[in-house]
């Protein structure tokens, strides 16, 4: 009987602590792309991934001038999303011969001084809830 019981409890145990640690979604929208054409896409990074290899990549349709995708299963911890306009659908951003962006870029937290985005100002927390962003170029 005692065996019983503490089977219970461990299972209960187990059961609480998956359902409290389960991964979140992070939903990310940019909302002034300045066309229809071509798409939006998104990289999710973390400290260690930011600007090398995203953790996450999708591309998004442009519709009205808003572009959304949802990060799936992202676990707790600190992460930043950068975001560009790829409006001739070449899969990479373009840049002009002096190293000047040629398409429209933003980052998490809006933060858009001279240069390249910076992790500590694009990052954001997931906890215990889902995450939704908008992101301006």
């Amino acid at each position: 009987m005692k065996f019983l019981v503490t089977l219970l409890v461990a299972a209960a145990l187990f059961i609480s602590t998956s359902i409290t640690a389960q991964n979140k979604t992070i939903t990310a929208t940019v909302v002034n792309v300045t066309s229809d054409s071509g798409k939006v896409g998104f990289a999710l990074y973390n400290k260690t991934t930011f600007q090398k290899i995203p953790l996450q990549a999708q591309n998004a349709e442009i519709i009205d001038g808003k572009s959304t995708v949802i990060f799936k299963d992202v676990p707790a911890g600190e992460y930043a999303i950068v975001c560009y306009h790829d409006k001739n659908n070449n899969d990479k951003m373009d840049f002009a011969t002096n190293g000047m962006p040629l398409e429209d870029y933003g980052a998490s937290n809006n933060d858009m001084t001279l240069g390249p985005p910076n992790f500590e100002k694009a990052k954001f927390v997931v906890a215990d809830k889902n995450v939704s962003l908008d992101i301006k170029f």
